[in-house]
């Protein structure tokens, strides 16, 4: 992984349901991810929960996205 890019963590089955519970939405409505993005983790799979950490004035901000074709 290049310093310059944001982590990018995959997340267990118990923690993408405490997530989308805590968000109130389902699966299908998290923004996608590619399965070829270069920037995923290695055996991620589709339907995987990606958790993007990015570094916004100092702070570390969150994203999520779910691995689609």
């Amino acid at each position: 992984m290049h310093n310059l890019q944001s982590k990018h963590l995959k997340l267990k089955k118990e923690d993408v349901d405490k997530l989308l519970l805590r968000l109130n939405i389902s699966l299908i409505q998290l923004p996608k991810i590619k399965i070829t993005d270069v920037a995923l983790p290695e055996n991620c799979e589709i339907g995987d929960v990606i958790k993007i950490e990015r570094i916004v004035d100092g702070k570390v901000i969150p994203y999520y996205r779910v691995v689609s074709v």
